[in-house]
């Protein structure tokens, strides 16, 4: 393996072997004696993957999916079935945070022990401690016992010990989502610290902006597959755009194809401020989004407009489903659409807009989408203050009163 290589999975399978009836006594096994019999689940299946040293990856799916079952063998809680995997390195796993607590023990004695088990000497965590202490704010608690901390808080504990470890590699599968969202920053901001000093992390996530805001590349795995792997926005739109099957054939690339001859085509799409078609806005407009539908056959859809940063960033989307019902069904000819979108909600700058049609259900189909990174053009818009404040950001709409003197 190249020394610019952090990790390489080849040909990577994982089954586990679920009993169809449990027996749990002795009693029950003389009593009931038959031949057990098993199913089995496929987990993953011909995982193939590359991460460079000192890269950011994420790796997103839905729940089942198997990206924590694939953390898991990287960091060797479980053993494959069959197949490679090759490590440049030594793993600090984040999988179960505070694993190695002894919930009898008090958050001082367990930085010692989850320390120790991490590798750091005695002499590095009595350096390390108050740091620890400070970073997961609980220097009042740290005399009480485990078993009386919250979730949130030997969580915290944890992920401040398992940071001073001195290993290559991170492996983090959504520990935050415990923690509030000013510890999540906090951990954010350290990431982004050790990703400056060049070591690997490998992110699990269901956070779509932490995907496009930390990593350099992610991997997105279905049904035990990996469907796709490349940059971070077009893994976050796939996600986003319900992870469509029919255009997934393609395992490395992000670059969805848009269907040729679908049977709903989004044939045009008009942006209106003050009843005049336009790309350019006040941020005190309203926007009326006009979307015309040429349906060639009537099929169940529900519709998605999103919005993304100038770089391709997700923002934000909205769906029609709470107006326009799960399974909306257009009849065969041209229908017209209309979003009303009131003013505030955006500040100045440039945005991209895009609109994906997409089948109802767990594993929806895109019908079809209109996006720039799909080939369509002309989707930025532009949002500027045209008040006589101009160096503002944002618009703030109040009103004063006069309340009488006190």
């Amino acid at each position: 393996m190249s020394e610019d290589i952090a990790l390489s999975i080849r040909h990577l399978h994982k089954k586990f072997r679920l009993p169809h009836e449990r027996k749990n006594s002795l009693k029950e096994r003389v009593i009931h004696f038959s031949k057990p019999t098993y199913e089995t689940l496929h987990v993953l299946n011909d995982i193939n993957l590359e991460i460079k040293r000192g890269e950011f990856f994420g790796i997103v799916g839905r729940n089942g999916s198997g990206k924590s079952t694939l953390l898991k063998i990287i960091g060797g809680i479980y053993q494959p079935t069959s197949g490679h995997i090759q490590v440049n390195g030594t793993l600090t796993p984040f999988i179960e945070l505070g694993i190695g607590f002894n919930p009898e023990l008090t958050g001082r004695e367990n930085v010692f022990l989850n320390g120790a088990i991490l590798g750091l000497t005695r002499k590095e965590i009595i350096q390390k401690y108050q740091e620890i202490v400070d970073f997961a704010e609980l220097e009042k608690f740290m005399d009480q016992r485990i078993k009386n901390y919250s979730s949130g808080m030997q969580v915290r504990l944890a992920f401040s010990i398992a940071m001073q470890a001195h290993n290559d590699i991170l492996l983090i599968d959504e520990v935050l989502a415990v923690g509030d969202a000013s510890f999540q920053r906090k951990c954010f901001e350290k990431f982004r610290q050790i990703k400056k000093s060049g070591k690997t992390i490998i992110f699990v996530t269901h956070d779509m902006g932490a995907v496009q805001e930390f990593c350099d590349r992610a991997m997105m795995i279905q049904d035990s597959r990996v469907i796709s792997v490349g940059e971070p926005r077009g893994i976050a739109l796939r996600y986003e755009l319900a992870n469509a099957r029919n255009s997934a054939s393609d395992e490395e690339t992000t670059q969805l194809i848009r269907p040729q001859s679908p049977a709903i085509k989004i044939a045009d799409l008009k942006l209106l401020a003050n009843s005049k078609q336009t790309r350019r806005f006040s941020i005190k407009d309203d926007i009326d989004a006009e979307i015309t539908l040429d349906v060639r056959q009537p099929t169940a859809t529900q519709i998605n407009m999103y919005f993304l940063k100038a770089d391709g960033t997700y923002l934000a989307g909205i769906n029609s489903t709470n107006e326009l019902g799960d399974e909306y069904t257009p009849s065969k000819g041209t229908h017209k659409l209309r979003c009303h979108i009131s003013a505030g909600q955006f500040v100045k700058g440039d945005y991209r807009i895009g609109i994906g049609l997409y089948t109802p259900g767990y594993v929806p189909e895109i019908i079809d989408i209109l996006d720039a990174s799909y080939g369509s053009k002309d989707l930025d818009i532009t949002f500027v203050d045209k008040s006589l404040y101009k160096d503002g950001t944002f618009y703030i709409k109040g009103e004063w009163s006069k309340r009488g003197d006190l």
